[in-house]
């Protein structure tokens, strides 16, 4: 087999030390691997510095670390690294206001797959978005392979990351932007006006937009659907709606 296909991805930190170094540093990291049952004194205080800065921590099979970190010495603990810097949902309307434009915005309510929000960046910035909203959980975060599929386009895109995504659509209505939500049975998308601030949301690519999340959407939007499967692929979705609602606005 070729040995290409054990070397550790740009975004992957294995080790104690260089975790360690890379918390100290400041620098964006996605979410912590840590073997189950590991109880060293030196990983117990790098997980106690991650969850203080809210970082994602989750217990893995040691062969999953082995198979990650490519046959680097992990020590039981592995960062994904984020390779651009998150901003916040305040950047993202700051942009819009210095653009002279009302916000344009795009929520994913826990977008797993990285193909696919790399794919979503990219079309995000081909279609004037001013920013992509994710969570912190359950969500694909700003990794090498997110990078490569939107091809080059997260270097122009700005992308908060929250805690909260119901909370923080809220806040959004609150500045009075306009909640479309992609799901079934909704407003066929062509009858929806995207003219004013607007935020489309794009449900998980099995799940679809959570319960909560949907409830407080002012509009569900759906494609219309001629085939013998009732979803397309999250990403199809909001290229299509970004691009709806760029024609309009």
């Amino acid at each position: 087999m070729n040995d290409k296909q054990h070397e550790p991805k740009p975004d992957i930190i294995a080790g104690r030390n260089p975790v360690s170094e890379a918390l100290r540093g400041n620098r964006q990291v996605d979410k912590i691997l840590v073997a189950k049952g590991e109880k060293n004194g030196a990983v117990v205080a790098i997980l106690a510095k991650a969850r203080n800065r809210g970082i994602p921590v989750k217990e893995v099979d040691r062969q999953k670390l082995d198979y990650l970190s490519g046959g680097a010495v992990h020590q039981g603990i592995i960062a994904f690294a984020a390779v651009k810097e998150y901003c916040t949902v305040e950047d993202i309307l700051h942009c819009a206001e210095e653009r002279g434009e009302p916000p344009f915005l795009l929520v994913l309510d826990e977008v797993e797959d990285p193909h696919n929000l790399g794919a979503i960046i990219r079309t995000a910035e081909c279609a004037g978005v001013h920013g992509v909203i994710v969570p912190k959980r359950r969500s694909a975060g700003l990794s090498y392979t997110v990078g490569k599929a939107s091809a080059g386009a997260v270097e122009y895109m700005n992308i908060a990351r929250v805690t909260n995504i119901a909370q923080t659509v809220d806040e959004l209505k609150a500045r009075g932007v306009w909640i479309f939500g992609a799901d079934m049975n909704g407003t066929d998308y062509r009858s929806c006006n995207f003219q004013g601030a607007c935020a489309i949301v794009i449900g998980n690519e099995g799940k679809g937009i959570s319960r909560l999340v949907r409830e407080k959407c002012d509009v569900i939007v759906s494609l219309p659907m001629r085939g013998h499967i009732n979803s397309l692929n999250a990403s199809v979705a909001a290229g299509i709606l970004m691009y709806e609602a760029m024609q309009t606005r």
